[in-house]
C-alpha cells in the first residue's frame, strides 16, 4: 500500500498544491474577481497611462457609490435565495418624491432628515416587496418585475415627470462637500466628495449584519434551503421583510445621493442600471441560487464593473460595447461557478 501511494505521488508531483489552490479558490471566489480587476487595471494603464491620474481614479470612486449601495442590497437578497430588480424604481420614486417635497414645502429641512426620509421611504417600499413574496409565495423575480413597473407608474403618473434643477441649498452642499480636494498640474481643482464614505459605512454594516447577527445566519440558512431554515426555527416572514426592506433602504439612500451629486432630480434616471448591479454581485462570487457570497466580493464586483464601464472609452472602445463586455464577463463568471460547484 505504501509503495502504491509513493508511485501515485511520484506520478503527480505538486498534486497537493493544486488541490489546495483549487480549494482556496472555491472557498474564496472573490480572489478571481480581484485578480481580474488588477489585470484589467494594469492593461489599461499600459495602453493609456491617463488611467492612473488622480482625476480618473476619483471618477471611478464617485461612480462606485450608487452602484455599490444597490449591489449591497441585491447581495443580501441573493444570499437569502431571492432576487430583486425593482431597486432602481424604489430609488427613483423616493429620490424624486422627497426632492419635490423638500423643494416645495420644506426648503430648509436639515439634510439628516432628508436622508432619513429617503432611507425610510425606500425601506417601506422594499418591505412591500417582501410581504408580496412571502404571503403569495410568488418567485421574487416575478414580484419585483411587477413592483418595478408599479413604482415607476406611480412616479410618472401621479408625482411628476419634470426635472427638478433648483435643489435646496442643503442638498447641493451635501453633494459638493469635499473629503479631499487638490489642484492638478493644469490648475484644475479635483474633489473627492464626502459622500463616498457612505459606501464603506454601508459595507461594514452589511458585513456585521450577515456575519455577527442571528438574522444574518437566518439569511444564509434560507438561501441554502428555505425548508431547512424553517425547520431550524427561523421565521421566514421576518427574513423576507428584513432583506427586502434593507435593500429598499439602501436604494433610497443611493437615490438621494444620486440627486445631490448630480444637482438635479430626473425621474427617468437609473433606468437600465439593474443589469450592471446584478452583474457586479454575481462577478463578486454570489450565486443566483443563494446561500453564498461576501461583502468584499460584492465590492470587488462593483469596482470591476465600474472600471470596465469607465475605461472602455479610454482605450478606444466605443461605449456601445459596454453591455457586450459586461455580458461576456457574466457568462464567464457563470461558467466558472458552475464548474466550481461540480468539482465541489
Amino acid at each position: 500500500m505504501s509503495l502504491s501511494i509513493g508511485k501515485a505521488e511520484a506520478a503527480e508531483p505538486g498534486a497537493a498544491e493544486r488541490v489546495s489552490v483549487g480549494a482556496f479558490i472555491r472557498q474564496y471566489p472573490e480572489t478571481i474577481t480581484a485578480a481580474l480587476l488588477v489585470l484589467i487595471c494594469v492593461a489599461v494603464a499600459v495602453i493609456n497611462p491617463a488611467f492612473l491620474q488622480p482625476s480618473s481614479l476619483i471618477d471611478i470612486g464617485r461612480a462606485s457609490v450608487v452602484t455599490g449601495l444597490f449591489a449591497l442590497g441585491v447581495f443580501v437578497i441573493l444570499a437569502a435565495g431571492g432576487i430583486d430588480v425593482s431597486f432602481t424604481a424604489i430609488a427613483a420614486l423616493t429620490m424624486y418624491s422627497i426632492t419635490l417635497l423638500t423643494t416645495r414645502y420644506a426648503p430648509g429641512l436639515p439634510m439628516v432628515l432628508v436622508v432619513a426620509m429617503a432611507v425610510g421611504g425606500g425601506a417601506l417600499l422594499g418591505m412591500f416587496n417582501g410581504l408580496l413574496v412571502h404571503n403569495f409565495g410568488v418567485p421574487p423575480m416575478i414580484v419585483t418585475i411587477g413592483t418595478q413597473y408599479l413604482f415607476r407608474g406611480i412616479l410618472l403618473a401621479f408625482i411628476g415627470t419634470v426635472w427638478i434643477m433648483a435643489l435646496p441649498e442643503q442638498m447641493i452642499a451635501f453633494g459638493r462637500a469635499p473629503l479631499l480636494q487638490f489642484a492638478n498640474a493644469k490648475g484644475t481643482v479635483i474633489t473627492l466628495p464626502l459622500y463616498v464614505l457612505v459606501l464603506p459605512v454601508a459595507a461594514v454594516l452589511t458585513w456585521w449584519i450577515l456575519n455577527r447577527t442571528l438574522i444574518g445566519r437566518a439569511i444564509f440558512a434560507m438561501g441554502g434551503s428555505a425548508r431547512v431554515a424553517e425547520r431550524l426555527g427561523y421565521n421566514l416572514r421576518t427574513v423576507h421583510l428584513f432583506v427586502f426592506g434593507f435593500a429598499g433602504a439602501l436604494a433610497g439612500l443611493a437615490g438621494i445621493i444620486h440627486v445631490c451629486s448630480n444637482r438635479l432630480a430626473n425621474p427617468f434616471d437609473l433606468v437600465g442600471t439593474e443589469i450592471n448591479v446584478i452583474a457586479a454581485v454575481v462577478l463578486g462570487g454570489a450565486r443566483i441560487t443563494g446561500g453564498t457570497g461576501t461583502v468584499v466580493g460584492t465590492l470587488l464586483g462593483v469596482l470591476l464593473v465600474t472600471v470596465i464601464n469607465n475605461v472602455l472609452v479610454m482605450v478606444g472602445i466605443p461605449s456601445t460595447w459596454q453591455r457586450f463586455v459586461v455580458g461576456t464577463f457574466i457568462l464567464l463568471a457563470a461558467a466558472f461557478f458552475v464548474v466550481r460547484q461540480r468539482r465541489a
